[in-house]
């Protein structure tokens, strides 16, 4: 009888479990697991009873002052708080010394006339996000990254009022039967707020942050948002009347990009810009800013950037400037654009350039247009000419990362083609090294910008000139 014999060697004890294969490996803790916010001490108050204590005492003042403090100075304001606020610390029956006395008074004064207890986030330049998430959690976000505050506010009340404070002036109102609200601060800060019972933790209040002095195109070189033939590149597709569409996510930059690129249009032309809440600032003389209005509380009045929209197109504009395109107001642009209203601006959530495009079908067909869709791409690929897309990368930055062409359509399929992509060559442990480059492909509105006295080099897309090649 035959015998089979495994092939190769073979050793009995291979089949027997060790004690070591029963043993549990122990698992490595990530770095995602072991990482814990970093609290920057930015509060006023050194405890929650100094949190409590100026609730108290701004309670007692408001009420002596009276709710409407709009036609009272702040110096009249500062002068009576310093009458009041030592009887009120002696109600409180309360010693401090002059420091700490001059230091909750301040608190006091930002309670009246300010924010509260983020006053002095407001006020920080180096600060570009505040996020209040309830009254125990305050974030904010300084060069792309987070960070958790000691800051505080002493009840759900407390930031019901600043929230108030903010969007009354405006016109709109925050409260059971209108839970979110979007609004801005004087210097055009953008700010967002829902409150319960929609949120569950709490009133949230979320402030994007604008630069008392926004950012030009140098800043931006500076920055290494973008690389000077990028740059050049964008200019002269400004200045020749292209239709650009910025397009990233949220916080990206979109915003910021958009009005440096806005500072490429000449001064003699009329420009109309349409936000949701006033974001884009120009530094054109000629500027019509136009903002929406939500309903009110009987549920009429509101107008749109549709209606917006429409409007801006019997205004005479030599260029139409969209905060944001997020509605049926995209019928409206492509077809705009379509029919004369060339070298308009405008800025799309997107995560890269073809999905612009398609948001952008979505957002056709959400006006209610009865149209196939091969009619909608038609309208795109007619009307629009450039994508720009910018992202936040994992260390913080926010880098120009592809600029595309839209060139035609092929069958059912939009054709794009990159000018510049961003070309990454690693990730040093704190930034992420590469930049934005040429793909050596030159753009075919080329004629059309010559045509209207823009030239392009052909060094800007990698090419070497003729006269150094000939060396």
């Amino acid at each position: 009888m035959a015998v089979l014999r495994p092939v190769g060697r073979f050793s009995p004890q291979a089949q027997r479990p060790t004690l070591r294969a029963l043993q549990p490996v122990p698992r490595a803790v990530s770095e995602e697991e072991e990482w814990q916010p970093e609290v920057l001490r930015l509060s006023r108050m050194n405890d929650e009873r100094e949190v409590l204590l100026v609730n108290r005492v701004h309670g007692r003042i408001a009420a002596a002052i009276g709710r409407n403090t709009d036609n009272v100075s702040p110096e009249a304001i500062r002068a009576f708080l310093a009458e009041q606020f030592p009887i009120a610390l002696e109600e409180e029956r309360l010693t401090l010394n002059r420091t700490d006395r001059l230091r909750l008074q301040d608190a006091v004064l930002a309670e009246i006339v300010g924010y509260g207890p983020i006053q002095d986030l407001v006020l920080d330049d180096t600060v570009s996000e505040i996020m209040v998430n309830g009254p125990r959690q305050v974030w904010i976000e300084r060069d792309g990254k987070l960070f958790l505050t000691d800051i505080v506010f002493a009840d759900n009340d407390h930031i019901l009022r600043i929230i108030q404070r903010i969007v009354a002036p405006l016109g709109r109102r925050c409260d059971e039967s209108s839970p979110m609200v979007d609004a801005r601060l004087p210097d055009g800060s953008r700010v967002n707020s829902i409150i319960p019972p929609l949120s569950l933790v709490g009133p949230t209040l979320t402030i994007r942050k604008f630069r008392r002095v926004p950012l030009g195109p140098q800043e931006l070189l500076a920055n290494g948002t973008i690389t000077q033939q990028g740059l050049q590149f964008l200019r002269a597709c400004v200045q020749g009347r292209l239709n650009i569409v910025v397009a990233g996510g949220t916080g990206a930059g979109k915003t910021t990009l958009l009005n440096s690129l806005s500072s490429y249009i000449s001064a003699r032309e009329r420009i109309v810009t349409i936000e949701d809440a006033a974001e884009v600032r120009l530094q054109q003389t000629h500027v019509i800013s136009l903002e929406t209005r939500p309903a009110n509380v009987e549920g009429r009045g509101e107008i749109s950037i549709r209606d917006l929209f429409r409007n801006a197109l019997r205004m005479r504009p030599d260029r139409i400037v969209i905060g944001e395109c997020r509605g049926a107001e995209a019928l409206d642009m492509l077809q705009a654009m379509n029919t004369g209203h060339d070298g308009s601006i405008t800025t799309i959530h997107a995560n890269g350039p073809r999905d612009a495009l398609s948001r952008i079908e979505t957002m056709v067909l959400m006006s209610g247009a009865d149209l196939p869709l091969r009619a909608i791409r038609e309208q795109a690929v007619a009307a629009l000419d450039l994508v720009v897309f910018i992202e936040r990368l994992q260390d913080g930055t926010r880098r120009v990362t592809q600029i595309s062409e839209v060139r035609g359509l092929e069958g059912e399929v939009i054709t794009m083609q990159d000018i510049f992509a961003f070309h990454r060559d690693g990730f040093d442990g704190e930034r992420v090294v590469g930049g934005l480059r040429p793909t050596g492909i030159r753009p075919s509105f080329n004629d059309k910008l010559a045509a209207r006295g823009v030239e392009l080099p052909a060094s800007w897309f990698g090419y070497e000139p003729e006269g150094i090649r000939a060396k």
